[in-house]
């Protein structure tokens, strides 16, 4: 009965996080529709809570994959490709100034 509910409102709720209200007021509900025990409730979002973090942190990670990809193929530079070049530039002036003294 449990894994019935379990998937159920895996796949009603999209695997969203809940807030800390809204996951008490999810517990409460389980218990009065589905005659479960509070540990049970609690056993069943803490399970959720950690299926939907763990989705979103993959999500993320595809996120920020895509923006890189996306990135290299306009040919945009990274931050540190960025403070290379300043560097680099910045001892060519130095060069130069030398140079012209």
């Amino acid at each position: 009965m449990i894994e019935l509910i379990e998937k159920t409102l895996l796949a009603s709720m999209g695997m969203v996080s809940l807030s800390q209200k809204k996951a008490e007021e999810l517990i409460q509900d389980i218990k009065q529709r589905f005659n479960v025990s509070e540990e049970e409730g609690k056993a069943l979002l803490d399970k959720i809570q950690g299926a939907a973090k763990e989705n979103q942190k993959k999500l993320e990670e595809l996120a920020l994959q895509e923006v890189k990809k996306a990135c290299d193929r306009l040919g945009v530079v990274t931050a540190e490709e960025f403070d290379q070049l300043k560097k680099k530039v910045h001892h060519l002036e130095k060069k130069l100034q030398e140079k012209g003294e």
